[in-house]
């Protein structure tokens, strides 16, 4: 028989802190680009025959120099 959500107990007798932790790992962490935005470098990487992260980086990169620069 199936148990209901509040009758269901996580034991976390055993449990180990960090057990998962990476020292140097790096994340991925996705970006969510605004429908009008995507379509546009959606249409610029099909033109240029590169993938549109490609794209989001080098735009990125590009942005990064002007601020540096300026500030």
């Amino acid at each position: 028989m199936k148990k209901e959500l509040h009758e269901v107990r996580i034991q976390f007798r055993k449990r180990r802190r960090g057990k998962f932790h990476r020292p140097g790992a790096t994340l991925q962490i996705p970006v969510y680009l605004e429908p009008e935005v995507l379509a546009f470098l959606s249409a610029k990487a099909e033109k240029k025959g590169v993938e549109i992260d490609r794209i989001v980086n080098d735009l990125l990169k590009r942005d990064i120099g002007i601020i540096e620069t300026a500030g």
